[in-house]
């Protein structure tokens, strides 16, 4: 009897499982809906791009605000790296997710493809914000693009990029005042106003009227390419009297000899005189300057996502295109050289998924920021012509599977003026960038290329120069985090051979095998 009740007591309470289960249903599938809906919901995504922020030698001191509300808010990568130190192709490798040798954008000139015909017909033509419209995004630019930008023979200001709803680009170089804007593909001249003209408010003045004007039912891309901290240095009119005690910072290769480093290294006087430390320090304090109001245009934008109910579905990115350096081997101020201080840079990230307070050491290059906005978009990468790799999963490993870097490249391909600089005859031709008191930055020889490595046993870093002298630099940086010492000739030779062969394999790398270099 027993048996049979047992039997006859299994269906009782299989109907209450059952009863229990579709009491319990409803409930799953409507979580479910919702969530679908929410993963479904695309995210919106806005970068910040500064212009020849350092973070090495105290560059992000002054946007204090930008690092609570973006980087204490979200992921800070402490091993950011720029593929090439300079405006132009570094721009064009982040509009891309391409190395250099594979967009062709060699300098900041026109002969350099800097914003060329070529580019135009080709690179650009492909680059992230065609695929983001392509994905029903509303897209918004302003501010400075590529330093050749505008020019007459390569289209003028008519000349609008594809994939751009709203164009606001600045015509040439970096400027506060007196500038011309192309406007949707129409010329717009402005003065010396600070309420009118003071470029980087004006945009983020116009990026705040596009959030206003925009379709609720599409998701936003708004991509805000302040002058700051670049040349000509000036700071809005409330905050040109700060930071008059700082001075650029005077540890490491502050102020050294270039020794047993690359010809252009070993040409600046050392000691320099004080004429340079004065004009140094005057630099690197309007620089900090002119960041006071890229940190308020970050304030402004965060707290208008936030009243547009927008900020937990928005992803921010804050980034520069190359470091900088005052002063290091005694080279005034410019970027354009292989150290530590000219490719570094500041990438602080926070969105959906993005855990608070974090600090990311994995290396992050600045191709992989266009891979990283499509993959946030929904687009499949691998229809998608990039060096990069995303790094959504580093920020936020629930989302997506990532993968190490072993290996980098950084490469750069040196600018010279065929006649000598009249302002220093003794020089010669060949040269460029030649101040203050005619210590040159750039040459026609200053064209190297770098592999690096970067991860818990080694961090190592390997030149090579396309000079007369086929010149070679060799850092240890546990060891020697300044690069005060070229320890080419102390190295194993089997390590230099391993990583000249891939070298080699990076400077002739596409695609995948820029991501799977042994």
């Amino acid at each position: 009897m027993a048996g049979l009740r047992s039997r006859a007591g299994a269906p009782s309470g299989r109907r209450r499982a059952l009863a229990a289960a579709f009491t319990v249903l409803p409930l799953l599938l409507l979580t479910c809906c919702v969530r679908c809906v929410e993963s479904s919901k695309p995210s919106n995504i806005i970068v910040v791009l500064a212009d020849d922020q350092d973070v090495q030698l105290g560059g992000m001191m002054p946007i204090k605000k930008t690092k609570a509300l973006i980087g204490a808010a979200g992921a800070t990568f402490v091993n950011a790296f720029t593929v090439t130190p300079l405006c132009c192709p570094s721009r064009s490798s982040i509009l891309t997710g391409r190395y250099p040798h594979n967009h062709e954008v060699r300098n900041n000139s026109l002969t350099g493809n800097c914003s060329s015909a070529l580019w135009q017909k080709g690179p650009e033509a492909e680059a992230f914000p065609i695929y983001l419209s392509k994905q029903k995004y509303q897209t918004f630019f302003a501010g400075k693009y590529l330093n050749q930008y505008g020019k007459k023979e390569v289209g003028d200001v008519a000349h609008v990029p594809p994939g751009w709803d709203q164009w606001h680009a600045l015509v040439g170089n970096s400027q506060y005042y007196n500038y011309t804007l192309s406007v949707n593909g129409k010329a717009e001249k402005h003065g010396d106003s600070y309420e009118k003209d003071y470029l980087t408010d004006l945009i983020v003045n116009r990026s705040l009227r596009f959030l206003d004007d925009r379709s609720p039912q599409h998701p936003f891309f708004l991509m805000l390419s302040p002058p700051a901290p670049h040349s000509p240095w000036m700071a809005a009119p409330q905050y040109q009297k700060m930071f008059s005690d700082v001075q650029a910072p005077r540890d490491g290769s502050f102020n050294k000899l270039g020794k047993d480093k690359h010809w252009l290294l070993r040409q600046p006087v050392n000691p320099m005189p004080n004429s340079s430390i004065n004009f140094l320090d005057d630099a690197y304090r309007k620089r900090w300057q002119t960041l006071l109001s890229v940190d308020d245009m970050v304030e402004m934008l965060v707290k208008k996502l936030d009243s547009m109910k927008e900020l937990d579905n928005t992803y921010i990115f804050y980034t520069s295109d190359n470091g900088y350096h005052t002063g290091q081997f005694s080279l005034p101020i410019d970027k354009r050289q292989l150290y530590e201080f000219d490719i570094r840079i500041p990438l602080m990230v926070r969105g959906p998924g993005i855990k608070p307070n974090q600090t990311l050491q994995a290396p992050v290059l600045n191709i992989d920021l266009a891979p990283t906005i499509l993959d946030i978009s929904g687009v499949n990468l691998s229809t998608v012509n990039v060096d990069g790799q995303s790094f959504l999963a580093q920020m936020a490993p629930s989302l997506r599977n990532g993968t190490a870097r072993p290996f980098f490249l950084v490469e750069y391909t040196g600018e010279g003026h065929p006649t000598t600089d009249p302002a220093c005859p003794k020089l010669g031709p060949g040269l460029s960038q030649c101040f203050p008191d005619c210590v040159c930055e750039d040459a026609y020889n200053n064209t190297y290329a770098c592999v690096r490595t970067l991860d818990s046993k080694n961090n190592l870093q390997y030149c090579e120069f396309a000079d007369s002298e086929s010149f070679v630099e060799v850092y240890n940086l546990t060891s020697d985090p300044h690069q005060l010492e070229n320890i080419v000739k102390k190295v194993d030779p089997t390590i230099l051979q391993a990583m000249n062969q891939r070298l080699i394999k990076l400077q002739s790398c596409v695609g995948d095998s820029c991501r799977n270099i042994d």
